[in-house]
């Protein structure tokens, strides 16, 4: 069974430019969980699945914490989901950029990791 957060919006400093880290800029955040679930379903267990509202509040924390590399914030992400969800069979995360200020007409850019 999979579990997906689908474009969780943050506003944040993360970036490489100085410009960045004043002014910010937006980011969207994925995440789908695989694990056997089944069984919560089935009792409609809370304890036995992985609770999203705690999803949630990972990426709103590890958001936070300013980086220059969102690959950087999408490592650290990564790493603290497995530690919490030890039921989790996989976890896949992208993070978004919006509107990278890279010159040219370029929508987002994104990292992806699962494991």
């Amino acid at each position: 069974m999979r579990i997906q957060l689908n474009n969780i919006q943050v506003f944040t400093n993360h970036g490489c430019w100085k410009e960045e880290e004043i002014i910010g800029g937006e980011f969207r955040v994925d995440v789908w969980i695989d694990g056997p679930f089944e069984q919560a379903a089935a009792n409609d267990d809370l304890l036995q699945t992985v609770d999203y509202v705690e999803v949630k509040e990972i990426v709103y924390s590890e958001m936070k914490q300013r980086a220059k590399l969102i690959e950087t914030v999408l490592v650290r992400m990564h790493g603290k989901m497995k530690n919490q969800f030890p039921l989790a069979t996989l976890i896949g995360i992208r993070v978004t950029k919006i509107n990278a200020p890279m010159g040219g007409q370029v929508e987002n850019v994104s990292v992806e990791m699962e494991g």
